[in-house]
């Protein structure tokens, strides 16, 4: 079968979903990935963040068997200081190195599931890049409507505002998953075992993780956590299952709110198709460890 060439941007040790987006990447048969990029998360819990999330990618590659299959390359390990200036890493690297593999039949996608840093670093270290079959994915930014929920600082933004401003002032075709639609693939932990506890090393370890984070990190009562990540593997496998609107590409001021940019346009996505995506990454889980069970 015919493979879309993918690159993932994640960072992973963040909070307990991007570990669901990867696993779900790398058992999709119809992925070539091409890298998994470890991104910074910012300093408020480590000033680490991002070797935390090489840490976490090695882990997960380790419990899949895929140890030394995947490359793995470093991405930033801060946002970028201004909207001239790039940070280079070989995560960006990776990304030039496949854009310029890229065509209007085989474009490249690459998928953030946190800040935009590595992106908006390859665009002003290579510029042509804009020209190129990129299609870049963000789970970030608040909801476009003003719902309550999102008047806060979306968190993916709120660690590299400068580089959503380049990314999203580029031209490039963008792919906006804003919060009021991540934050809606909820999950149960009643759901997770029942689908996935029985799943070998790796179904456990997604589960506990999840509920150790909320744990950690949750001053409420609380029995579930939402996939928020999610939508970005599950628009690369079939990318009608989601709902877009396209709008002129705006500008982020300093607070998150949306400020009038360019006229490029962005395809901003008003709701995934969860039902799919859920019920999808989960047998792919079980299917691994139904053959890891008879290996």
């Amino acid at each position: 079968m015919s493979r879309r060439r993918v690159i993932i941007d994640t960072d992973a040790k963040n909070e307990a979903d991007d570990q669901f987006a990867i696993v779900h990447g790398l058992l999709s048969p119809t992925f070539d990935v091409r890298g998994l990029i470890p991104a910074h998360f910012g300093t408020h819990r480590s000033d680490r963040s991002m070797e935390e999330s090489r840490e976490e990618i090695d882990l997960l590659l380790n419990l899949l068997g895929q140890t030394g299959q995947v490359t793995v390359a470093n991405g930033a390990p801060t946002g970028i200081p201004d909207e001239q200036t790039p940070l280079d890493s070989p995560g960006a690297q990776l990304i030039i190195q496949e854009s310029k593999l890229a065509s209007k039949d085989d474009p490249l996608f690459v998928s953030f599931l946190g800040p935009i840093t590595d992106m908006a670093s390859a665009i002003l270290l290579d510029p042509d890049i804009v020209h190129r079959d990129v299609i870049v994915i963000w789970i970030g930014g608040r909801g476009y409507n003003g719902y309550a929920a999102d008047h806060r600082l979306e968190f993916n933004l709120s660690n590299d505002i400068h580089a959503a401003n380049v990314v999203f002032g580029s031209g490039l075709t963008v792919w906006q998953v804003p919060s009021d639609v991540y934050t809606k693939v909820s999950v149960s932990y009643a759901e997770l075992e029942e689908k996935i506890g029985d799943a070998g090393p790796l179904g456990r370890y997604l589960i506990d993780q999840l509920v150790a984070w909320n744990a950690t990190y949750h001053g409420e009562p609380i029995e579930s956590r939402s996939l928020g990540d999610s939508p970005a593997i599950s628009l690369m496998l079939y990318p009608h299952s989601g709902n877009f609107r396209v709008r002129p590409a705006p500008r982020f001021g300093v607070d998150g709110w949306y400020l009038p940019g360019t006229d490029n346009p962005i395809h901003v996505c008003e709701q995934v198709d969860v039902r799919f995506l859920l019920e999808d990454m989960f047998a792919k889980i079980r299917r691994f460890g139904r053959q890891r069970s008879t290996s």
